[in-house]
């Protein structure tokens, strides 16, 4: 399987989500801009890439919506002076730390703010909780604590685990467990990928990286920790590397097209999707938010 650059842009491009297309059309790919603190729509076909939400700040990761909209952990924006990828940095918008909510329209507002630290990624749950990792914002302090939490339809937030150091990406099993990418110092307790049980985190693996996302058998496409991605048993075995060429940082990784066969992968530098096309496994089905309860 060889890699295909379907698109130059975003700048900074994070949180895949794969939008179907109505009847037999192929569909398209929604992608945050970190650096732009926006939302962008990728159509595969052509590389045609089009804004169409600012959530300003950082948009970091993102989820589909049951109304055609999204959800948006905003980081509240980056430093990109500081943080050393950029020869020429972007400017750094900057917003309160939070869950957004993006409507179909456009339209964005919050759905929580207050207490929250720097949101990375986000997943939904099966019955409608947005499970969010909330790492501290760059440059990590020396007391660096970060937690997950989950958005309840009420609108109340349950914290789900604490005492990580920087849990970044963020996902479920099949059998609906949650689990992290913990990054941060090498040597941490938790260092890897970490299921969160009643028992507290749980590391199977020391697997560096970013987001992630599943397969239907329960394999882990773990993105970054390399320019590309790694394909991990459910055991934490590496399964396959897929590569990309050149140099570069890859944030994040999402299954789509209308067989969710096509492995969508954005890349901070030098910015931008690229797929691999017919995966042996299906990827694991993505919910929907269903929006607050009434």
């Amino acid at each position: 399987m060889e890699p295909v650059r379907v698109a130059a842009d975003p700048p900074f491009a994070e949180g895949p989500v794969w939008c179907p297309g109505p009847g037999a059309a192929s569909g398209t790919l929604v992608c945050t801009s970190v650096a732009a603190g926006a939302l962008y729509r990728v159509d595969p076909a052509t590389g045609t890439c089009t804004a169409i939400a600012d959530v300003g700040g950082g948009a970091n990761g993102a989820a589909p919506a049951a109304d055609g909209g999204f959800v948006v952990t905003q980081n509240g924006g980056l430093d990109f002076a500081a943080i050393g990828l950029f020869d020429d940095p972007p400017p750094t918008r900057s917003a309160p730390p939070g869950l957004q909510r993006v409507a179909a329209d456009g339209t964005v507002s919050y759905l929580a703010s207050a207490g929250l630290q720097a949101p990375n990624d986000l997943v939904v749950g099966a019955d409608g909780t947005v499970w969010f990792t909330d790492p501290p914002a760059w440059p990590l302090p020396d007391a660096a604590v970060g937690r997950v939490w989950g958005y309840h339809r009420d609108g109340t937030l349950t914290r789900a685990a604490d005492g990580l150091w920087y849990p970044n990406g963020i996902g479920q099993e099949p059998d609906g467990t949650l689990v992290v990418v913990e990054n941060g110092r090498l040597g941490r307790p938790h260092f890897g990928l970490v299921r969160l049980g009643a028992d507290g985190p749980d590391r199977f693996v020391d697997q560096t990286g970013d987001g992630f996302c599943l397969d239907e058998d329960g394999r882990f496409y773990v993105a970054g920790g390399r320019h590309g991605v790694t394909v991990l048993e459910p055991d934490g075995r590496v399964a396959d590397v897929l590569a990309l060429p050149g140099r570069g940082v890859t944030t994040n990784c999402c299954f789509g097209g209308a067989d969710r066969r096509t492995l969508f992968a954005t890349d901070a530098v030098p910015g931008g999707v690229w797929a691999w096309a017919g995966l042996p496994t299906p990827g694991l089905p993505v919910p929907a938010w269903p929006s607050p309860a009434a």
